[in-house]
């Protein structure tokens, strides 16, 4: 291998001292080295070829350095050293600190190596964790629906039993009273015979008689405590005779939903069927008549073709404040507004499930409605388009219910209760404490009040002006199914009774709360299975309720004590009062709709 020489040593120095501006030393050197005399072309030699020079013997060293004798190529991980280390040292230093490089970087991805597996494993424990708890969760949600259907299979032969067992006592009453009637018809005709001058006097009197034997049977005397009403002595004395009764025959389903129009005298019903319907109830009392004609009925259909069809069911319906359209959700989560004539006007589509609430606001223009998909939805009726939909619970939206013309609440099956603005993004109000399903929403007559209603047998009171409940209502027994504010207080028609909550439970009993002091008033207790349905009277002075001991109650509240009572075929859903307070609409699980006159 060449070596260079000192002159061409010198040279690049002289050419480095001039490129770089030190002319003085450059003129020194080449005055002392003879540059002019050095037999050098200068044109041959490029710019900076010095520091180029030095470079490629800084590089050649660097990578004997990393050679070792072994080596035929560079090593992978070929290390830089620094020009200093390169100048300053010779190769077996510099292989020593390559060597010790090489080790530390090792090391390094034996830490990383080792992060990667534990992490690798982090994530397959927290895998298998989530498995099992997964698998926990389905396992108590199977055991507690075999609890649940054991529970409804025993509750159900129970009912049967009991049903039974009144069918019998029904019967053995009945055939004491026709052994009775024949021995008082024995005696008129004696007494005929002995007194023919006077037998409108002994009617009379004898009839006094009977209704006095009537009330001793029952029991009058000796009256309940106070805060716990019975009602076993009023129930033959108080019976709606069937001639106050309309019958109202068509669906071919169970009814469980009916509203009286707020402008007149329809009355409208829901059912299983895939239809609503329209009735025109004539004005006056009732005439113990079965109505099923064409005449007095206008038949909504949700589906073409055969009807039944469980996807259409009607499971809710609202009138609008001035009675001129009715809304109705069904279980395919449409919407449906229809005309007084029966005209369908709107079809309101975007939920993905079935619609379990539906309201109007009192403006009419905007119609509210809560589904199974989790939303709430607002639409504008006169674009028959969505406004905004509000998805904030974390399960089906069971109820809904306006404050006022631009806000509203919701409940579900979160335990939660959100209340809502149009034009808001996020809740203007979150009210948690319930821990079930919150069934039921209503808002007192002023806006200031919430009443809600839950699985975890409470009934709670709810202010806007604070976060948790005012009251916390517990004295049922089980789940309360749903709640009304009574037509009384500031901003009713009745401003001078006071405001009362009723509330309606799986236990069997009414209750009527104290909402000032968050105290149970009374109880209410002449049914034997689930209430269904309360509705106060449009002058607050009796309660309406309805269950699925086939029978209807309606309540004095002053007195606190059954007046009226009705027992249909079926089940009862849901009751309602005209506007007027003279008929209530029930509607059954045996298909019928039937409307009631009441008189005091």
């Amino acid at each position: 291998m060449s070596s260079i020489t000192s002159a061409e040593l010198n040279y690049l120095v002289f050419r480095y001292l001039h490129e770089s501006g030190f002319t003085h030393s450059a003129f020194s050197l080449g005055y002392e080295a003879g540059i002019n005399k050095c037999p050098i072309d200068g044109n041959m030699v490029p710019p900076g070829a010095l520091i180029t020079f030095v470079q490629k013997g800084l590089q050649f060293v660097e990578m004997e350095a990393n050679l070792s004798n072994s080596d035929t190529d560079v090593d992978d991980d070929f290390s830089f050293l620094q020009p200093l280390d390169l100048i300053t040292k010779d190769v077996h230093q510099l292989r020593q600190m390559i060597r010790e490089k090489k080790r530390n970087l090792q090391k390094e991805k034996d830490k990383e190596s080792d992060k990667e597996h534990e992490l690798v494993r982090a994530r397959v424990r927290e895998k298998e964790r989530l498995e099992r708890q997964e698998r926990q969760e389905r396992q108590e949600r199977q055991e507690k629906q075999e609890r649940q259907e054991r529970q409804e299979i025993q509750e159900r032969q129970e009912r049967q039993e009991r049903q039974e067992r009144q069918e019998k006592e029904k019967e053995r009453e009945k055939e004491k009273e026709r052994e009775k009637d024949k021995d008082r018809l024995e005696k008129d005709k004696e007494r005929e015979k002995q007194h023919d001058d006077h037998i409108d006097t002994e009617m009379t009197t004898d009839q006094e008689d009977v209704v006095t034997v009537k009330h001793d049977e029952n029991g009058v005397s000796g009256g309940p405590e106070p805060m716990d009403v019975s009602t076993s002595s009023t129930f033959q004395a108080c019976e709606i005779p069937s001639s106050d009764v309309t019958i109202l025959e068509g669906h071919t389903s169970e009814v469980c939903a009916c509203a009286w129009s707020p402008a007149g005298s329809l009355l409208a019903s829901g059912s299983g069927d895939s239809t609503a319907r329209i009735w025109t109830i004539a004005d006056g009392t009732c005439r113990s008549s079965v109505q099923n004609g064409p005449s007095n009925v206008l038949v909504l259909k949700h589906v073409k073709g055969r009807t039944n069809e469980k996807s259409k069911d009607v499971t809710t319906l609202d009138w609008n404040g001035d009675g001129t359209l009715l809304a109705t959700g069904s279980y395919d989560g449409q919407a449906r507004i229809w005309s007084t004539n029966g005209e369908l006007r709107s079809t309101l589509s975007k939920h993905k499930g079935p619609i379990f609430s539906l309201k109007w606001n009192r403006k009419g223009d905007y119609l509210l409605t809560g589904s199974c998909d989790k939303t709430a939805i607002v639409w504008d009726v006169k674009t028959e388009e969505w406004k905004q939909q509000f998805e904030f619970h974390a399960g089906p939206t069971l109820d809904v219910d306006w404050r006022n013309n631009v806000s509203f609440a919701t409940s579900s099956t979160d335990n939660m209760i959100y209340v809502c603005k149009i034009g808001e993004n996020r809740p203007i109000k979150t009210f948690s404490g319930h821990q079930g399903e919150v069934n039921c929403v209503k808002w007192d007559p002023t806006g200031q009040l919430l009443a809600s209603c839950s699985d975890d047998i409470t009934a709670k009171i709810w202010s806007m002006k604070q976060e948790k409940y005012l009251h916390d209502l517990r004295e049922h027994a089980k789940e309360i199914y749903t709640i009304r504010w009574s037509p009384t207080g500031p901003g009713t028609n009745n401003p001078n009774q006071p405001l009362v909550l009723a509330s309606a439970s799986f236990d069997s009993t009414v209750k009527l709360w104290d909402v000032e002091q968050g105290k149970l008033l009374c109880s209410l207790n002449g049914h034997r299975d689930p209430v269904y349905s309360v509705a106060f009277s449009p002058n607050g002075e009796y309660l309406a309720s309805g269950s699925l001991d086939r029978s209807m109650h309606i309540w004095s509240l002053k007195e606190r004590k059954i007046v009226k009572t009705y027992t249909g075929n079926g089940g009862i859903f849901e009751v309602c009062w005209n506007k007027e307070g003279d008929k209530i609409a029930a509607c059954f699980a045996n298909n019928t709709v039937c409307v009631l006159d009441f008189r005091m």
